[in-house]
């Protein structure tokens, strides 16, 4: 019996429609994440990029189209049940409890005990200086930090995909650097869909894009292709 191949998308959002109360937002977002791949939603404020994230991981449910994940449905599914599955968010505004220290953080992102133990060397590897903070409270970290650990959380658990919104906002540019490079690491273990508003480092981060233009997505591809084609950035992007 020949073995079941690998799905070509770990991830596949196809068509999706989600409203936020009485608000269409999203009105046809399709979005194909290959395993192992950095991708990006790329488009103006407003266009829907937060929704789309939100709306794979459970939080914004659509209300038609599908969300497919390691070939499984997952659109309707509680956000609890979605995680569980192997996806990990990292909202934006660097979501941390600022009362607990930067261990306590990490060790309530556990899915199971032992997480944390078992995920130590990449989570210290990648950001070194929460080690060196640990017993510090989340609300004396520098926004750098406070991002670093936002991520790190999602890490702790074994998630599969990893979602992660505006990852360089508010950075200054030696820390985005640092960040970055700690994605490029962290996508050799684990895929990476991100939302990200500077073409710059979304140009030098993903491999593979999507642009959503008023909650619809209009273009995808290779990123190397679009950084050659100058009339789509200008028109989608805003960017000279």
């Amino acid at each position: 019996m020949s073995a079941t191949p690998a799905p070509a998308h770990i991830l596949e959002v196809r068509g999706i429609h989600t409203f936020i109360g009485e608000f269409h937002i999203l009105e046809g977002v399709t979005v194909e994440v290959p395993p192992g791949s950095i991708t990006v939603l790329l488009g103006r404020n407003g266009a829907g990029k937060t929704t789309t994230l939100r709306s794979i991981i459970g939080l914004a449910p659509p209300r038609a189209g599908e969300i497919v994940f390691n070939s499984v449905p997952i659109h309707g599914l509680r956000a609890h049940k979605i995680a569980q599955m192997g996806i990990g968010y990292v909202p934006e505004k660097r979501i941390i409890f600022r009362d607990l220290t930067v261990g306590e953080n990490l060790l309530i992102a556990e899915r199971e005990k032992g997480d944390l133990d078992r995920k130590a060397d990449l989570i210290f590897g990648l950001f070194p200086d929460l080690k060196r903070l640990y017993n510090l409270s989340g609300g004396h970290l520098s926004g750098g930090q406070q991002q670093m650990l936002a991520i790190a959380r999602a890490l702790v658990a074994d998630n599969s995909l990893l979602l992660i919104d505006e990852p360089s906002e508010g950075l200054a540019p030696v820390l985005i650097e640092h960040m970055m490079e700690a994605i490029r690491q962290l996508s050799a273990s684990t895929t990476v869909l991100l939302v990200e508003q500077n073409f710059q480092v979304a140009s030098q981060l993903a491999e593979r894009y999507v642009i959503i233009e008023e909650g619809i997505s209009v273009h995808s591809g290779r990123m190397a292709d679009l950084v050659q084609d100058q009339a789509l950035i200008t028109t989608y992007l805003g960017v000279a």
